[in-house]
């Protein structure tokens, strides 16, 4: 039986992307067999941990690399690594960062970059004991204000790559490794969603942090790359705080797997089967009154892209919110489609097509256009007030696990 059905659950097709809250990504048979090998056997998680540093050092161009509870955890982690070093009684005494003179416990940030990716970034770095001090104001930093943060207390710089953040107006990478390395202080570099494992090591980024579950395909884990001597430190957490936060074998070894399987994969063909996709939606769904779609380009530079559906909500009568929700809960016989909504207050919304299975791109095609057709024929306009959706959202998440 299928598992959905067994338990009851919807069977889903994605259209949102590498989201978390949705299983993130599609894995592959090979990182399911290499998985399925190793749970009935015991390893030794120290050498298991050794070779992956070794896979993650060559597919990342990196001195070394391990295998943490997600990217989430490496944040914080590798925050920790940056503050206390191998010390282990520094480790051990994590979160507490008090009353230790001359101890660097401060993390500059751009205000820009203070995103919430299902929880704040910031709780990520306070977690670990350290203290938030932010650049700049959210839609505009200047090198001049990150060289002023950084101070004798500074333990690090992170910067965060996601489509969440700002994408303008802000310090790019370059220019904050080179401001931050030109006073002492390491880079840490969120790239939880990113395709390129060796860009940012090849900028000089000291960590480098990636979901091992979201483009890679693996199971849920985070990747940390970088040099030797802080992916060593931020190992040794897992003797302090990132006890709480640690991986199993299964996840190590699905690691292992997914960063073989990447280099194996045939990125061009996924992106031609991608862009067919992302074609006959777009001549399609153009032909619908109030509608305008758009082949639209990852705006971190992954290479690869996304259809932009723009709606009008007097020409289609509902609004870009609405049809999302109305897609999400299908009536009866219809397949629930969860598209990424996290601008649909500004009248649009995505299809990503990187994780369908072959024929669900029908599918999400033939129920778009039902729901908008649904909405000519509504005696009255579909137009929930936006705040009202995502209310009702915010007391659904509350009345969990009813």
């Amino acid at each position: 039986m299928d598992t959905r059905s067994r338990f009851g659950l919807r069977p889903v097709i994605n259209v949102s992307g590498t989201m978390t809250s949705l299983g993130a990504s599609i894995v592959s048979a090979p990182v399911i067999e290499a998985v399925a090998h190793v749970l009935p056997q015991f390893v030794e998680i120290d050498d298991l941990q050794r070779k992956a540093s070794a896979a993650i050092a060559e597919a990342c161009g990196s001195e070394a690399g391990y295998v943490t509870a997600s990217c989430s955890a490496a944040i914080t982690l590798t925050i920790a690594a940056a503050m206390t070093g191998d010390d282990h009684g520094l480790i051990e005494r994590l979160p507490d960062t008090g009353g230790m003179p001359g101890m660097r416990n401060e993390v500059v940030i751009q205000t820009g970059h203070l995103v919430n990716y299902g929880a704040p970034i910031d709780q990520a770095i306070r977690l670990s004991g350290a203290r938030v001090v932010a650049v700049g104001a959210a839609t505009e930093a200047h090198g001049y204000q990150l060289g002023t943060a950084i101070t004798e207390r500074t333990a690090a710089a992170l910067y965060v790559v996601s489509h969440h953040t700002v994408q303008f107006g802000l310090i790019p990478l370059e220019e904050f490794i080179a401001l931050a390395h030109a006073k002492g202080v390491p880079v840490i570099v969120d790239a939880a969603s990113e395709y390129d494992l060796k860009r940012f090591i090849s900028a000089g980024a000291d960590l480098v942090l990636y979901s091992a579950h979201k483009f890679l395909g693996g199971l849920t884990a985070g990747i940390v790359a970088g040099r030797k001597a802080l992916v060593r430190a931020a190992y040794f957490q897992n003797g302090g705080i990132g006890r709480g936060m640690k991986v199993g074998k299964e996840g190590i070894v699905g690691a292992i797997a997914a960063l073989e399987q990447w280099q194996q994969r045939d990125h061009v063909a996924v992106r031609a089967r991608e862009r067919g996709y992302l074609t006959l939606w777009r001549e399609s769904l153009n032909r619908c009154e109030g509608v305008w779609a758009e082949i639209d380009a990852d705006p971190t530079g992954n290479p690869l892209d996304r259809l932009k559906l723009h709606i009008d909500p007097k020409q289609t009568r509902i609004t870009a919110w609405d049809l999302a929700d109305a897609l999400a809960r299908p009536s009866a016989g219809e397949a629930p489609v969860i598209v990424r909504d996290h601008e649909a207050e500004l009248h649009f919304f995505f299809l990503d097509p990187c994780n369908l299975h072959p024929g669900e791109e029908r599918v999400v095609l033939e129920r778009l256009t039902s729901e908008l057709e649904r909405a000519q024929r509504s005696p009255e306009p579909i137009v929930t007030p936006f705040y009202l959706r995502d209310a009702r959202r915010i007391a659904a998440r509350r009345n969990w696990p009813d």
